[in-house]
């Protein structure tokens, strides 16, 4: 699994133009299933995104079509990690990465 940490590299008010796209995108990769939860970051990190097992490559090209990214507006350091404890919500997820 990843945690992709998204930090913006412009101001604020340049970002907020192209919010709008990434929303869009977001629902995009929800909707294929490769992300499980975004939101809201620290001061550090202006967004989280947690994904489900992938292979590498195929994360990292996803994380360069953001329009964010895109347009130069922000950049993403991925986290990876294996679950070896999850929730009750997400035992079908921890199931699939024992096998």
């Amino acid at each position: 699994m990843y945690i992709a940490l998204l930090a913006y590299t412009a101001p604020r008010n340049e970002v907020d133009y192209a919010l709008a796209e990434h929303a869009e995108w977001l629902r995009t990769h929800f909707s294929r299933g490769l992300f499980l939860i975004s939101g809201k970051g620290d001061t550090d990190h202006d967004q989280v995104i947690l994904t489900r097992p992938c292979v590498r490559g195929k994360l990292d090209a996803v994380l360069a079509t953001d329009p964010l990214v895109v347009q130069r507006l922000a950049h993403y350091t991925v986290i990876e990690f294996s679950a070896t404890r999850t929730a009750h919500e997400f035992h079908a997820i921890n199931e699939a990465l024992a096998s």
